[in-house]
């Protein structure tokens, strides 16, 4: 192949491949959303109680807890190409069994396979766009990347809503397929297929210990709140799934290859990324299940609109996609986190103000003001990450990352219910004055949270990061 023809393939490369990542996030981010729409519609389906639905999340859940740490090294082995196609492949035949199924065992049987697709999916994507790019373009790319990551969850109640209200539940489950089709021709004309530079055996070991301990962590997030375990049996199965993971850090020190190299959190601005982000992510996570409460109880508005009402966040997301490298290379990302952080946690207070008397217009304008800053944090965090890992650590990050970006949103959300939870104190949920007093509580609550985590980005130097968002060495 001549010089301007691989220049040329390169090029084309770098030009679709944002999509093909954008279009698969979308796809697993709508469907993690969409399907909570759809709970009272397919347990009538079913013939079974919503409440028992909750396992069709949790075995979800749980194969993204268990599939995300191992992701990295089937991609390093089989190929990005092969493994993202695979990925895309197993979401959307699951989809289509999960649209088919006629019981409940068979539903979770899907999902589980289904979280297994999508565990595979987001980290090889964003480990693909940055082998691909280099790190002066790498902003762009995975800014572009991140917006499905924002809309899909803003979109998901709303469209699940009219589905729902239109068609068949099983329909929520069959609009992956499409989606799924133009992924699969679109992986297969334009990603690259990427290898490891060395191979390296599966820290089978490390997999149990980690996988068990974080799966059993996140199940219990998952139904923290509820009473179908005793409170006994919780404590003993969270210090067990804490001692899992512990006893993790103690073997992955004591392995040549473990399953995640937690050495590179020595790496300050990997460090400071992923753990200032898991700590930002606990006062975040909350606000897309705290939101809807707030506008069906608080302002009575019906399922439908209270989903319209978060919708504006998403189209100050795409606006923030236009400008976000050119503030990060004015500023730089100790500044911008810094003060970002700051905002979000002014505008996450700012919900606790909002009664039946708030005009709508301000309602929007904080919406949209949300979405911006959401936007800017989310870039900023998962671009700088990479800033100074080097290329053979590429795909151990994106592995650690995830699945900290995972348990994160578990813990955000866990979190945002047991401080409402808290500030309930008892009162049944059908009092709507409580729920509404207990969740503007719980705003300001978890704003405060968020502003106190802007501390996590003091320790960056005003330099670090410009690898990235100026294209320096």
């Amino acid at each position: 192949m001549s010089i301007p023809a691989a220049t040329e393939q390169t090029a084309t490369v770098k030009k679709y491949l944002p999509w093909v990542v954008a279009i698969a996030l979308f796809m697993e981010q709508l469907d993690s959303t969409i399907i909570n729409t759809a709970v009272p519609a397919m347990a009538a389906s079913l013939q079974v109680s919503p409440l028992s639905l909750k396992a069709v999340v949790t075995s979800y859940i749980l194969s993204l807890a268990v599939g995300i740490p191992v992701s990295g090294w089937i991609a390093d082995k089989f190929g990005t190409r092969k493994v993202f196609s695979l990925a895309v492949a197993i979401f959307t035949l699951s989809s289509v069994l999960c649209g088919l199924s006629l019981n409940l065992p068979m539903l979770v049987a899907a999902r589980i396979m289904q979280g297994m697709g999508a565990a595979m999916m987001m980290p090889v994507g964003r480990l693909t766009i940055v082998r691909t790019f280099p790190k002066s373009e790498l902003l762009s790319a995975m800014n572009f990347v991140i917006i499905p990551a924002l809309i899909g969850p803003l979109l998901g109640p709303t469209v699940g809503g009219l589905i729902v209200h239109w068609l068949s539940w099983r329909v929520i489950f069959f609009v992956n397929v499409p989606v799924g089709l133009a992924a699969q021709y679109l992986i297969h004309r334009h990603m690259p297929d990427y290898y490891g530079e060395e191979a390296r055996p599966l820290d089978v070991k490390g997999l149990i210990l980690f996988g068990t301990g974080a799966a059993l962590l996140s199940w219990l997030l998952e139904i923290f709140g509820e009473h179908s375990i005793s409170q006994t049996l919780t404590l003993t199965l969270f210090i067990l799934s804490l001692g899992l993971l512990a006893w993790y850090g103690w073997h992955s020190q004591h392995t040549d290859m473990p399953l995640l190299k937690l050495q590179l959190f020595a790496v300050r601005t990997f460090r400071v990324s992923v753990v200032g982000g898991f700590i930002t992510r606990l006062g975040l996570g909350g606000l897309p299940f705290l939101l809807p409460l707030l506008y069906q109880l608080g302002l009575n508005l019906p399922a439908w609109q209270s989903g319209l009402l978060m919708m504006p966040a998403a189209a100050a997301a795409m606006f923030m996609k236009l400008i976000a490298s050119h503030v990060l290379r004015r500023f730089g990302y100790r500044q911008v986190l810094i003060v970002n952080t700051l905002m979000i946690g002014v505008t996450i207070c700012t919900f606790s103000l909002i009664t039946p008397e708030t005009p709508w217009h301000l309602i929007v304008l904080l919406s949209l003001t949300q979405g911006f800053f959401n936007s800017l944090q989310f870039t900023s965090m998962n671009s700088m990450a990479y800033a100074d890992i080097k290329p053979n650590d590429t795909s151990m990050a994106s592995t650690i990352a995830s699945t900290l970006q995972q348990m994160s949103m578990s813990f955000g959300l866990a979190c945002g219910s047991l401080v409402t939870a808290w500030y309930l104190s008892g009162l049944p949920q059908s009092d709507k004055i409580a729920v509404t007093s207990a969740l503007h509580h719980a705003f300001l609550t978890l704003g405060v949270m968020t502003l106190v985590s802007s501390l996590t980005f003091w320790t960056l130097k005003p330099e670090d990061g410009e690898s990235v968002s100026k294209g320096s060495v």
